[in-house]
């Protein structure tokens, strides 16, 4: 159950009026919880994971080419050497974007198949909130604490 909110009283019918990709968080949060998950919070939830999604394919892109432009020969070490941990440290950024990207696929899944915004482990919803600030989570905010505790206590 979602706390009690002071929402807006522009806010409260806005969604009705417009597509689910043309709604702002607010509007979002602003719906009732009977709409939860509902066709139009679903297009929300697909348009930003493929918005998301084409922004690291894009950004994948990129990378690729910057290195391709920096394989001159520098002669000078310290210069090398600074070329060399810039790229290391685009490379372990773009490696956790790739695994971000299996999330969003699986998440773009999971709303093809009904599952999306709902527990892995408790069935209920993740909630609003939760998912605007992690579009990926598959997990409610207690659910997730509760993993975190079991791995602290008993490691990996």
């Amino acid at each position: 159950m979602r706390p009690a909110v002071k929402t807006d009283p522009r806010l409260a019918n806005a969604w009705k009026n417009k597509d689910g990709r043309d709604l702002t968080d607010d509007e979002l949060l602003a719906m009732p919880d009977s709409e939860y998950m509902s066709e139009k919070q679903l297009e929300f939830f697909r348009y930003r994971l493929q918005k998301l999604k084409d922004d690291l394919l894009s950004n994948a892109d990129e990378t690729t080419e910057h290195l391709r432009e920096d394989t001159s020969i520098v002669p000078d070490p310290a210069d090398r050497a600074t070329i060399e941990e810039e790229h290391a440290l685009e490379l372990r950024t773009r490696d956790r974007e790739r695994k971000l990207l299996k999330k969003i696929t699986q998440s773009l899944a999971r709303i093809d198949s009904g599952e999306y915004g709902f527990c892995d482990e408790t069935g209920e919803p993740i909630g609003l909130a939760r998912l605007l600030a992690r579009p990926t989570a598959t997990l409610s905010l207690e659910a997730q604490q509760r993993r975190e505790l079991k791995q602290k206590l008993f490691g990996d």
